[in-house]
């Protein structure tokens, strides 16, 4: 209301010096646009080179941004399909990351491995509301005739694996807990593994093969992961536990999966919790002790994942920048030579009754069409080859909004700050200097 009670008492002489101003200062601003994009034009295999330094860091942070974020994607994707989503394991020591070697050992003496009995104790205790498996992991050569595996992944679990773990497999079916009982020589197969075994052709299920000279029947296919950290997670072989324990023997410990039953009405972090309370009971914990057994959930892998790719980010990120910085340096230098060049033109206009906002003006704005040009066809570019890579590697990029945003941003400060001294520098030439000069 104050405001339009000002806007009404003002004169119409006000009112029409204010229209008058906006008028100009269009104008002002549609001229020195034409006359930048007119200078640009005249040169355009200077102003093009002028702007590749741009054009590179651009792409260049594009397609970094897009492998960092893809990289997270990726290994979220993957640590859903190793470890599950709503699962947790317990073990002697099973943190990931941020720990020191001497942290590690003190882990080793403190905490007590976890062995059968542990397994046991929780699913009489626990088994209303958690499903159990213990897990155990060895690398042996699996062989079937002439052919061999090597490194293959022998992963001893219970059979309700399948379900902690979101374990799809692909065709055939897990191991059941008759089987388990029973110390079943059967197995479930990862595809690196099916491809190197049977690589004749058909399906593998109802074939044998060998672990430690022993015939196991193939049951099931798992669906395929891929790599996780350069590492295959698919020349594997899941086998029950009892049969594990039988070909290798008991071990030092092993590792325990657990996750909430979906009718319990318990999410993860609670059915973690009564798994605690049962093994410090077990183990005479008193109040105020740390437990002596360690555990990790998804949440805890993907926040590592993060804060390592936070780390990368940070590091690289700043690198690939610098080549904006040098691409600022280069704009500079031909902004200062357009400069010399139109001293005299410059001259001119000033003697007509430029000032020297509108020179500073159109320097500027020259400056920062070539640098906000240079960012957005480094984006096209960067965009383009993060679309082609990704198809022609099969590698998981995804080009980010964050750094689409920080590329055009920071190209456009490039432009503004490269272009501010020699904007300066010709605004402040004296007419009668500019008009002498050749």
């Amino acid at each position: 209301m104050a405001a339009l009670e000002i806007s009404a008492s003002q004169s119409p002489a006000a009112r029409s010096a204010a229209a008058s101003a906006r008028v100009r200062f269009s104008y002002e601003l549609s001229s020195a646009v034409a006359l930048a994009w007119d200078s640009i034009r005249s040169h355009k295999m200077r102003s093009f080179l002028t702007l590749l330094g741009v054009i590179i860091g651009v792409a260049s942070v594009i397609l970094v941004g897009s492998a960092i974020d893809g990289l997270g994607v990726y290994a979220q994707e993957s640590t859903a399909k190793a470890f599950g989503s709503e699962s947790f394991l317990i073990a002697q020591v099973a943190s990931v990351g941020g720990m020191t070697r001497r942290q590690y050992l003190d882990k080793l003496r403190y905490n007590r491995p976890m062995k059968m009995e542990e397994a046991r104790y929780l699913e009489s205790n626990n088994s209303e509301h958690t499903l159990w498996s213990g897990y155990r992991q060895t690398q042996v050569t699996a062989k079937r005739e002439n052919l061999q595996s090597e490194e293959t992944s022998i992963l001893g679990a219970s059979a309700d694996l399948v379900d902690i773990r979101d374990i799809v497999v692909e065709s055939g079916r897990f191991f059941t807990p008759t089987e388990e009982q029973s110390s079943a020589l059967v197995a479930v197969i990862g595809d690196d593994l099916r491809n190197n075994l049977f690589s004749g052709g058909g399906s593998p299920l109802g074939r044998t093969f060998k672990i430690q000279g022993n015939d196991f029947v193939v049951i099931g296919l798992q669906e395929r992961l891929g790599s996780s950290f350069g590492r295959s997670q698919d020349n594997s072989a899941y086998i029950p536990l009892s049969t594990f324990n039988r070909l290798f023997g008991s071990g030092r410990g092993m590792s325990i999966f657990g996750r909430p039953k979906p009718d319990s009405g318990l999410n993860m972090q609670q059915s973690l919790d009564l798994a605690r309370v049962s093994l410090r009971n077990k183990f005479h914990q008193k109040p105020g002790e740390a437990d002596r057994f360690d555990f990790l959930t998804p949440d805890a892998i993907r926040g590592f994942i993060d804060s390592l790719l936070a780390l990368v980010a940070a590091i690289v990120v700043p690198v690939t920048l610098i080549s904006l910085v040098v691409g600022g340096i280069v704009i500079m230098n031909i902004m200062l030579v357009s400069v010399t060049e139109r001293t005299r033109e410059i001259g001119i206009r000033k003697s007509l009754g430029a000032r020297r906002s509108d020179i500073l003006m159109q320097i500027l704005i020259e400056s920062v069409i070539m640098a906000s040009a240079g960012g957005f066809l480094g984006v096209a570019i960067g965009a383009t080859m993060t679309t082609i890579l990704t198809v022609a590697l099969g590698v998981t990029l995804k080009v980010s909004p964050f750094y689409v945003l920080l590329s055009v941003l920071v190209s456009g400060g490039v432009g503004v700050a490269s272009g501010w001294y020699p904007a300066s520098k010709a605004s402040k030439l004296d007419p009668i200097v500019a008009l002498r000069a050749e």
